[in-house]
């Protein structure tokens, strides 16, 4: 009884945090739709500088990981370790994925001088500098989400691996399954916002 009562506690913890993570992207949402509103053309004219292939490939990766973490968490009650440990590296490589995606869309947007407060925008329209400064808040907040939810993921594969999680003590893997999704949602706003704004 004890061990389901400080498991519901955990869980009710869990989601308690991942709503204060949605205010915080939210609130950050509702100031690009500010911004937007005053400079609706430049947002798009910045929108068309991002790059929609690496955008649509990081939704896919990050899509399928949350099916393959909600898969490993099935596969650790239906005690199948082995399937859960691969389920879980498979993710933790799409994570990885996701991050060097975004390593080279930021490089290759830096080595052309497009980041907050550069030359090129700073001596441009004040809308262009306004989204790229958002893009770069928004999508690097995000891709701290990410390296914790791998951090957290990777925990929980070594709990596995280690016995730790079973099929009758497995929170620690849905926790850390709750903050992958979350993460995934995050991002299916963010690439509208940026990458298809019109």
């Amino acid at each position: 009884m004890t061990q389901k009562i400080d498991r519901t506690g955990v869980k009710i913890g869990m989601w308690l945090f991942l709503y204060s993570e949605i205010i915080l992207f939210g609130g950050l949402f509702v100031l690009y739709g500010a911004y937007f509103y005053e400079y609706s053309e430049f947002f798009s004219e910045g929108g068309k500088e991002l790059n929609r292939i690496i955008g649509s490939i990081n939704t896919v990766v990050l899509l399928v990981s949350s099916f393959t973490v909600a898969a490993s968490i099935t596969a650790i009650q239906l005690r199948r370790k082995k399937q859960a440990v691969g389920l879980l590296l498979f993710s933790l490589l799409c994570g990885v994925v996701f991050l060097v995606n975004k390593y080279f869309e930021w490089g290759t947007k830096i080595h052309h001088d497009i980041y907050p407060n550069s030359e090129t925008l700073t001596s441009g329209e004040p809308g262009l500098n306004i989204f790229f400064g958002l893009y770069y808040i928004i999508t690097g907040l995000h891709g701290l989400h990410v390296i914790i939810g791998m951090v957290l993921l990777s925990i929980s594969l070594v709990l596995v691996l280690r016995g730790k999680i079973t099929e009758t003590r497995f929170g620690m893997l849905e926790n850390a399954g709750l903050y992958w999704h979350l993460v995934d949602l995050i991002w299916i706003f963010v690439f509208p916002l940026f990458y298809l704004v019109l």
